[in-house]
């Protein structure tokens, strides 16, 4: 190829990459903001994170600020911004509960919430710090509480549809989820949302489909959310079964600290994946994460080599339950036993990347602290103890005194 060539194919490749990022940077200029502001229409479920882009926004902006309403037009508006646009949270450090304004992170003109919760319900708009607004969202986080499951193994069928006259409300599903493990039988599952279809909503709100939004959403009237109460997101589950890739995913250096603490001539024990080591005490409840797990994803947990199913282990399933996984992927065990001793392994979307080892103790003195469960509940039931004493009490001396002053009538003499 001669220099003449070469010299015009760079020149093309440098004209194409200029070109898209030109096309990059313009990407505002090619959606026009409405000129009514509207309403898009979001659903998740609570302890989800979730992302609102801002689609348009004038050409002379440089940094958006994002703006909450609870409802439209209240007097109560929270800014969610530091109005640099830059502010950065990292999704670990955030606690579940907190508010709003700590939960939330900006980047690249959209705005990142973590850990939704049901009152982070709302309207979020995008604008200036003028107050100008130029693209909004209708946000609907439905609550996890008293999520159904269905389990189709064992023939279980989601809900049935429910018709009020014009009004249908009805599960929307998302896709299925990966196989929670792989080399042995696992399960999947799709997450479902409350939605309505009614006529006569309002046209402020966009909607994927006519007439369609989610339950929460601020487009459905007062007199129709108390018809939908009652229509819970539901979780469907299955079982599957998918191979495992090949990964080496045992490090050098890891294999090197069992080498060199482990007894000589001895063979080491070495884990497949990274072990974290806990010690519990007697009787205290425990909850387990899995690192960088999200309520969407797939996440399965085992005790050794008892695999943990949902089928028996889900949240819901039995009431009495000790042992239990939550609908954000959480290992719970209630009142810890010394059976609990051992491994819990955590898979995360089919692959298997932690090991926390259990160990129970009763030795040793632990200060008694208010923020624990079993404080709580101790101090419930001495509280409860001591109101059903006291009217036990107060009821006796009252029937005692109401003899008394019959008996010292002058008719009780007779």
């Amino acid at each position: 190829m001669s220099l003449a060539h070469t010299t015009v194919l760079l020149w093309a490749w440098g004209s194409l990459q200029a070109f898209e990022i030109v096309e990059k940077e313009n990407i505002f200029q090619q959606t026009p903001c409405p000129a009514f502001l509207l309403f898009d229409n979001a659903a998740y479920l609570a302890d989800m994170s979730f992302e609102l882009p801002c689609h348009c926004k004038p050409e002379d902006v440089s940094a958006v600020v994002w703006y909450y309403q609870k409802h439209l037009g209240s007097s109560h508006t929270k800014v969610l911004t530091d109005f640099d646009g830059r502010l950065l949270t990292e999704a670990a450090q955030v606690r579940v509960g907190s508010d709003i304004l700590v939960r939330f992170s900006i980047r690249m003109f959209s705005l990142l919430v973590y850990h939704a919760q049901p009152e982070d319900s709302g309207l979020y708009f995008c604008g200036t710090r003028k107050g100008d607004y130029f693209y909004a969202y209708d946000v609907d986080i439905q609550s996890n509480e008293g999520m159904v499951a269905a389990f189709r193994d064992k023939g279980q069928e989601p809900l049935a549809d429910e018709y009020y006259g014009r009004l249908h409300v009805f599960t929307t599903f998302w896709e299925w989820t990966p196989c929670d493990r792989c080399g042995v039988h696992g399960e999947q599952w799709r997450i479902g949302l409350c939605y309505l279809q009614s006529p006569g909503l309002s046209p402020r709100y966009r909607k994927t489909l006519p007439d369609v939004v989610s339950c929460g959403s601020q487009a459905v009237p007062r007199k129709l959310r108390t018809k939908t109460k009652y229509h819970t997101p539901e979780l469907l589950v299955q079982s599957c079964l998918v191979p495992c890739e090949n990964r080496n995913r045992i490090q050098k250096g890891v294999l090197a600290i069992y080498n060199y603490v482990s007894k000589v001539g001895s063979r080491p024990w070495v884990p497949k994946v990274p072990i974290q080591f806990h010690q519990q005490r007697l009787g205290h409840g425990l909850i387990i994460s899995c690192p960088g797990a999200r309520p969407e994803h797939a996440v399965a947990w085992d005790k050794d080599q008892q695999h943990l199913y949902r089928t028996q282990y889900l949240k819901g399933v039995n009431s009495s339950m000790r042992v239990f996984i939550d609908h954000g992927n959480h290992l719970h065990i209630r009142f810890t036993q010394l059976s609990d001793r051992g491994i819990y392994y955590c898979w995360r979307q089919g692959v298997q990347i932690a090991g926390f080892r259990l160990s129970v103790t009763s030795r040793g003195h632990y200060p008694a602290s208010f923020s624990e469960p079993e404080t709580q509940t101790a101090m419930e039931l001495t509280l409860i103890g001591y109101l059903l004493i006291t009217v036990v009490f107060v009821t006796v001396h009252l029937c005692r005194c109401y003899c008394y002053s019959f008996c010292s009538c002058p008719k009780c003499s007779l």
